[in-house]
């Protein structure tokens, strides 16, 4: 999963901590296995330096909180509505993409995956022309074959995930049950 662009996507919602990011990328992407703790507070610090997040006080406890800055903010509603697709596009990403915006902004979701089964649409049909070297022994025509698959796959989840976004109401908030841990703040 991108955690880089899950942590802010969920930032845009109000700060966090750690421990509660981890939690929230967690529920917002269950068709993942779980991301590593230490990998969500190594992305909070490079995202400190790149200047898209910023302290935003602690918690009770001493938990330091993150937000957004501006440019953390420009990114996060960047991903959440615009999906990349100058070239074929990586399958967890997608459903990472697709699946934790929906969390956020279902409507934005949606677009998203409107314009992800638009490409793919476009590239079965570039998949299914013959090409002259696409003998079935050869592993062109396999490479072929398994994208045509891949195609016909996401099209299919994508027309289910338009179809469920259709029906979200609204966002999901950030939870209220509080982790146990957390990275204490630095004094």
């Amino acid at each position: 999963m991108s955690v880089r662009e899950g942590i802010l996507a969920i930032l845009s919602m109000g700060p966090a901590y750690g421990l509660q990011l981890h939690s929230e990328l967690t529920s917002r992407a269950p068709h993942r296995k779980p991301v590593n703790v230490g990998q969500i507070y190594g992305t909070l610090d490079r995202l400190a330096k790149q200047g898209l997040i910023e302290p935003a006080g602690t918690t009770d406890d001493a938990l330091p909180l993150y937000r957004l800055t501006a440019g953390g903010r420009g990114a996060a509603r960047e991903w959440m509505r615009h999906p990349t697709l100058d070239a074929l596009p990586e399958w967890t990403e997608m459903l990472d993409q697709v699946i934790i915006s929906g969390s956020i902004d279902p409507v934005a979701a949606k677009a998203v995956a409107e314009d992800y089964r638009r490409w793919w649409e476009g590239d079965l049909l570039r998949t299914r022309t013959p090409t002259p070297d696409a003998s079935p022994a050869t592993e062109a025509h396999l490479a072929r074959v398994a994208r045509e698959a891949q195609a016909v796959a996401a099209i299919a989840w994508l027309g289910a995930a338009i179809a469920a976004l259709s029906h979200y109401d609204s966002s999901r908030a950030l939870s209220d049950v509080r982790p146990r841990r957390g990275r204490k703040a630095q004094v």
